[in-house]
């Protein structure tokens, strides 16, 4: 990418869109375009290609989603089915339309079937059932992996697809009933540090495994990605390591400085039992992630406490 090139990043205010911003700006790009949901609502078609028409930008990060943890999954299917249906195929399809030179489609982990052979090697995309707590999300990303399939095939279009394991870092969504398993931790343990509670209770019997990936390392590989690779196959992004949710709950609960209890609750589900990605293909394109996992959550959680403080 020319360092003036026009760069959309479309979910700039998320979680991996602000990562990629910062990604981008450190390596020089200074002509970044972004859009407030306010000011650019991706499930509108016509403001997207009106939006398009205007800026027509080069590259393209399509970091927007509606996203969201086990609970905000199974309690809202149609919103997450609906909204991420509609942002990646306005966004993929205005790109093609106004010369778009190249588009980076993020999916997910959670594409993958449930009982997938570990560690996940991307050719295992739709060969078993889903997680049933995320499928609606699931078969949304996967509907924009074939699309940008699709584009590539029939037009020409250059669209590829990376597909992150588990998130965290700086800037992370951190409500109890819509985020991910690593900032909800983050924040109970915080929260009972404060109120002097006796315990902690972790949905899950605390087995599962799980990988998780700072967000700069992502976007690292998102920048390495859009510079470096050009085919159809979607790729993982990961580390290649996992932990049991138990393991992760006694980092957290270390790096915040909560000396209670730990309890498992074991009504509550599990999700799916393993999830590593084989990281072997980016891995031999000469990207690998590089911030350790109990730095990256001493850095989020210095970075929630600074958070609290500020508001």
């Amino acid at each position: 990418m020319n360092p003036n090139a026009r760069i959309y990043v479309a979910g700039h205010r998320g979680l991996v869109g602000s990562a990629i911003c910062r990604a981008l700006e450190a390596g020089g790009y200074r002509n970044l375009v972004t859009r407030t949901h306010a000011e650019l609502d991706l499930t509108d078609q016509a403001a997207v290609r009106a939006f398009f028409e205007e800026v027509r930008p080069e590259y393209v990060f399509l970091a927007a989603a509606r996203v969201g943890g086990i609970l905000a999954n199974d309690t809202r299917p149609a919103e997450f089915i609906r909204d991420n249906l509609l942002i990646q195929t306005n966004v993929i399809d205005a790109a093609h339309r106004t010369g778009t030179r190249k588009l980076l489609f993020l999916g997910s982990s959670c594409i993958y079937p449930k009982h997938a052979p570990q560690p996940i090697k991307e050719e295992y995309l739709l060969s078993g059932p889903l997680e049933p707590t995320n499928e609606w999300y699931a078969v949304a990303k996967i509907a924009g992996i074939k699309m940008c399939q699709a584009y590539r095939r029939q037009y020409g279009f250059d669209a590829i697809c990376a597909m992150p394991t588990n998130l965290y870092g700086p800037g992370d969504n951190f409500d109890l009933e819509t985020s991910h398993v690593l900032p909800a931790l983050i924040r109970k343990f915080h929260e009972a540090k404060e109120s002097g509670a006796p315990s902690v209770t972790v949905w899950g019997t605390g087995t599962p495994r799980r990988e998780f990936l700072h967000v700069d390392d992502l976007a690292d590989a998102c920048l390495f990605l859009m510079q470096h690779y050009e085919g159809e196959e979607i790729v993982n992004v990961g580390v290649g390591e996992d932990i049991s949710i138990g393991e992760l709950a006694e980092l957290i609960r270390q790096a915040v400085g909560y000396t209670g209890a730990v309890v498992f609750d074991t009504t509550k589900p599990d999700g799916t039992p393993r999830k590593l990605l084989d990281v072997g293909r980016i891995h031999a394109l000469g990207w690998r992630a590089r911030i350790p996992l109990a730095e990256g959550i001493r850095a989020t959680v210095e970075a929630y406490v600074d958070s609290l403080a500020a508001a």
